[in-house]
């Protein structure tokens, strides 16, 4: 039973890491020297009731570099499940052989990031400041963008995306302490 629980954990982790990479590197594509000055905001800088659509932080630089990652990712995955035995037995509900690295790595990232950039529309519409936390929605939009990006493609059981919710939300806090503490972030949560 124990193991059982520890390869689906495993599964739900590994399955959406290419949506958590993509959530990441926009973090990282900022503060690269050749990138940096790169922020071309998604939204094009429109406006909807007086504010942003969603915001200066959602930039086409963070996109690119999401959908290049992602796509790196989920190659690296399938090469992984190709060639490491005890990780095509561990992930075996998706036959990894099968997948179009160039079709579901973007749709990782572009879900996550969408999701991201969506909630960040509805942020700023309450009155949020950009850069405040808004917990859980925070935690959990580029987890939902992800996950319906990629549904039609892969669809889990309704247990399996419990169990990629409940683990990426958690890992995400702890990703976004571990950011703070070490200074790319600005605040712990």
């Amino acid at each position: 039973m124990l193991l059982r629980i520890i390869q689906e954990s495993f599964f739900a982790l590994w399955f959406f890491l290419p949506a958590g990479i993509a959530n990441m590197m926009p973090i990282f594509a900022a503060r690269w020297p050749v990138l940096k000055n790169w922020e071309f905001p998604m939204d094009f800088g429109l406006h909807f009731r007086g504010k942003r659509v969603f915001g200066s932080h959602k930039t086409v630089r963070g996109l690119v570099v999401g959908i290049i990652f992602a796509t790196l990712t989920l190659w690296l995955q399938q090469l992984a499940y190709e060639n490491i035995g005890w990780v095509t037995d561990w992930v075996a509900h998706v036959n990894y052989s099968a997948l179009n690295v160039f079709v579901l790595g973007p749709l990782f990232a572009i879900g996550a990031l969408l999701g991201d950039a969506i909630k960040s529309f509805f942020k700023r519409q309450v009155g949020v400041p950009p850069g405040e936390t808004w917990f859980p929605f925070d935690q959990v939009d580029y987890i939902i963008g992800g996950a319906i990006a990629t549904w039609a493609f892969v669809p889990l059981s309704f247990k399996q995306y419990a169990l990629l919710i409940f683990l990426w939300f958690f890992l995400h806090l702890i990703a976004t302490t571990v950011g703070y503490l070490t200074g790319l972030k600005d605040k712990p949560i």
